[in-house]
Order: C-alpha cells, then sequence, then structure tokens
C-alpha cells in the first residue's frame, strides 16, 4: 500500500487506524495505534516511544546494567521512523493498516545500533556494497490449541487442549480440521501483502507449518514479523491460541524456523542466482556455507534465543545436534536444497522462537565473512549425523551460547562492541531470571521426596 492510496482509503473510511511498530530483542512487536488522517498528517516525522523498550525484560520490566538506556540516564525517547516500504493493509483487524519502522536515535536521527533492524540493515549495506542481493525465507511452525490466551494463562499454561490428538505431519484429515483458523490465516496473510505458499500438519500433535513467499531478506524478515503479530491477533479473536515457542512439550518435536538463503546479483527481472553457474556451485556458494558454518556457534544466541530453545536439540527429533552440511539430509544442521535459480542452503538450526532480524543479520554476516575470506566448509556428511561422534555439537543451554557470544572475535568484529555487549547482557539477564526462579519441575520432584 502506497501512502496515497492509505489516502484514499482514509477519505472513503475503509481505513481509521494505522498501526505503527517496531520489534524489540525477542521480536514482539510493539508500538501504537494513530488514527490513519494524523498519520497522514505527520508521515514524515514519525513518532516517539520511551528507549527503556531496549532494556526490558518479557515482563516489561527495565533491566539493570545497560549502557543504551538506565535510570541514570532517564530514561528519554527514541525516534521511531515508518518504513512506507512495509505500509500495508491489515487484514486481521478492522479498517487498520499496519507499518513497521525504523529505530533512530532521538538526538541525531542516526539508527540505535543495537536495534534488531538496525543490525540487519548493516549487514545488507554491507551485502549491497559487495554486489549482493540476499534473497531469503523463513519457515516458521506452531502449535494450535482450542483455548483461548486468557484461559491457558488461568490453567498455567498446563493441560491445553491442541487441536489435534495424534501426529498429522502431511495428514490432510487433520489439515482439515484446523482449517477454519490455519485457512483463515492463509488469506489473511495474503490479504496483508504476505505471499502465502501452502500450509501443512507437522510431526507433533496440534503442530502445524505456514509457509510464505521468499523475498528480498529485509522483506522476509518483516514479513515473518507481520506473520506472527497476525497470527496471534487472529487467534485471540477465533478463541484459540498459537504459540511460537521452540519446545512446548517436553514428549514431543519442537517447533523450528528453518531459514533458507541465497545471493543473486540484484532483484527483479534479470537478476541470477550468484550460487550457482550453471552447471554447478559456485565459490561464493562454497564460501558462504564455510563462513555460515564457522561462525554457527559464535551467533547461536540470534539463532536459539531463549532458555527454551535448548530443549529442542535432541537426538532423532527433527531438530539437528551436530554441525554438519548434506544434500537433502534432515539430520544434519545445514541442508543444501535446490538446484540452478533455486540452489539455496537452508539452516535448519533455528528455533521458531527468533527474532528475524537477528537470525538474519547472524546468517548474513556468516557468509559475507565466508566469502571475503574464503572459507571452506568442511566434507559433505553422509548418513545420520545424531549418531556421528566426530561432529561439533551445537551449545546445549542459552548460558553455553552467551558465553561463546560474548568471548568471540569474529562476533564483535562483524557486529561490533556495542551489539555484543548490549545482547550479551540481554541474554546473560534471561539466564540468570530463570536460575532464580522456582519451576513446577522441581516442586514436583522434590516436595515430598527430598
Amino acid at each position: 500500500m502506497t501512502p496515497e492510496e492509505l489516502r484514499k482509503a482514509v477519505d472513503s473510511g475503509t481505513i481509521d487506524t494505522v498501526v505503527v511498530g517496531f520489534t524489540d530483542h525477542y521480536g514482539r512487536t510493539l508500538g501504537k495505534r494513530f488514527d490513519a488522517a494524523f498519520f497522514l498528517e505527520s508521515i514524515d516525522d514519525g513518532t516517539h516511544a520511551c528507549d527503556y523498550l531496549m532494556t526490558v525484560d518479557m515482563e516489561m520490566e527495565p533491566v539493570a546494567g545497560y549502557a543504551f538506556s538506565n535510570w541514570s540516564s532517564g530514561f528519554g525517547d527514541f525516534h521511531l521512523v515508518p518504513d512506507l516500504d512495509t505500509l500495508r493493509l491489515a487484514a486481521w483487524a478492522p479498517q487498520t493498516a499496519f507499518v513497521l519502522c525504523d529505530v533512530e536515535r532521538n538526538i541525531d536521527h542516526h539508527p540505535v545500533g543495537v536495534a534488531p533492524r538496525s543490525i540487519l540493515r548493516r549487514q545488507l549495506e554491507l551485502a549491497h556494497h559487495a554486489g549482493y542481493t540476499p534473497m531469503a525465507a523463513s519457515e516458521l511452525e506452531f502449535f494450535l490449541y482450542r483455548d483461548t490466551y486468557r484461559a491457558a494463562h488461568d490453567k498455567g499454561y498446563t493441560g491445553l487442549v491442541a487441536a489435534g490428538w495424534y501426529v498429522e505431519d502431511y495428514h490432510l484429515l487433520q489439515g482439515a480440521r484446523v482449517e477454519d483458523y490455519v485457512g483463515a490465516a492463509r488469506r489473511m496473510l495474503r490479504d496483508s501483502e504476505v505471499p502465502v505458499e501452502n500450509s501443512k500438519g507437522e510431526a507433533a500433535i496440534g503442530q502445524h507449518e505456514l509457509n510464505i513467499r521468499y523475498a528480498p531478506i529485509l522483506t522476509m524478515a518483516d514479513r515473518h514479523v507481520v506473520m506472527k503479530q497476525a497470527m496471534k491477533e487472529l487467534a485471540d479473536q477465533q478463541g484459540v491460541s498459537v504459540t511460537f515457542m521452540a519446545k512446548p512439550h517436553h514428549d514431543q518435536s519442537g517447533s523450528s524456523c528453518h531459514i533458507h538463503l541465497s545471493l543473486w546479483s540484484s532483484e527483479g527481472e534479470g537478476a541470477t542466482n550468484l550460487f550457482s553457474d550453471g552447471t554447478g556451485r559456485t565459490d561464493a556458494f562454497r564460501w558462504f556455507l564455510g563462513g555460515w558454518m564457522q561462525h554457527l556457534c559464535d551467533f547461536m544466541v540470534f539463532y536459539a534465543p531463549t532458555i527454551n530453545s535448548y530443549k529442542r536439540y535432541q537426538d532423532q527429533s527433527w531438530a539437528p545436534t551436530g554441525l554438519a552440511w548434506s544434500d537433502d539430509n534432515r539430520t544434519t544442521g545445514f541442508r543444501i536444497v535446490g538446484s540452478g535459480p533455486g540452489l539455496r542452503i537452508e539452516c535448519r538450526i533455528p528455533g521458531a522462537d527468533v527474532n528475524p532480524y537477528l537470525a538474519f543479520a547472524a546468517a548474513l554476516a556468516s557468509g559475507l565473512d565466508g566469502i571475503a575470506n574464503q572459507i571452506e566448509p568442511p566434507p559433505e556428511f553422509n548418513g545420520d549425523a545424531y549418531t556421528s561422534a566426530d561432529l561439533q555439537r551445537v551449545p546445549t543451554s542459552l548460558r553455553e551460547a552467551v558465553t561463546v557470544f560474548a568471548a568471540s572475535e569474529s562476533a564483535r568484529r562483524l557486529l561490533g562492541d556495542e551489539v555484543v555487549e548490549h545482547y550479551s547482557h540481554f541474554y546473560r539477564s534471561e539466564c540468570d531470571a530463570y536460575d532464580s526462579t522456582v519451576t513446577d519441575w522441581e516442586r514436583h520432584r522434590y516436595f515430598e521426596r527430598i
């Protein structure tokens, strides 16, 4: 939707609200709802929000220790600048449009360097400077329940009614039973300019996947954000709930967010996939893969950003546990799919809880470094990667992953000290919050019998 199309919709009364949003560390969409006419009047000015939003935890409590903003600095404002390329009809909400913002410093309007979209934009600029147009896709899996979000909260998120009652991977019958929600989600996303390819049942009870079409990497990250927000709001409207947790149930497979990447010469007609030369795979493909793999553990916090993320990495669970690549092998962390113009690298390590801006930024920074330094990937792995004792394993906890990230010379060189320090503090704070919490598991295990 262009601003002029929005103006016409406002004049005709079909749109009266514009939602202005951005993502925080967790990938949550935060922002404001504008009267649509006022938004059009102030479209060049943007809006403001409190900069504490880049320091809060999941409960919206400011966490001490950030250099970016703190009580001593008074928690001022930063500037939200609508990216009008993301302006769209919000088909999930009546008479509403939606736009995503870049986050800028209030004093000089330079990008806030620790904002997730800023981090991806910086890597995209480097890619463009090197002559590459990154194309990407993210495959989001989710669990669907027949409980409302409020009912799920009141039940302590236990005893929820799954939308299915047996594993439904590719099952059309079980898929038909959730068309009231999933079908509505496909149509709602399509009408919100998020092109949908398909949906399907997944490898756990009540688990599904909805795939949207690949796009230039920043556009894809934006689509990912819009998709999650829209699907949660649609669930609220229908009296159901969805979760993008990486591992909602200990006895079932978790939810992934496989990310696909390739480098192109440009966008649009005449563009060529630089991973393929028409007869085989190029040096750019090989070195990008080598860099992505070499730096995987450096950036694991961006692929697995929560305490829960690491519960997903279990053998024979469809979530990879070893760092290896192979052609069309779902036991390895990196799977090569497609050929010719469709050739791309699929990383199967991220979970559905990723912040797409951070995950794509980490992947792109790693791959570009691979090309710049001609990093060779290891030999292709054949067989069952779960049973190989020779493969390096992915980190097993957020605490382990953030320790690697904070000490990584590569992470600091590729993203900068400011980003590494800021996000190290963020993930350590998440670990500290978990470590100080008494869980149901502990009470069930120890209350009587210890």
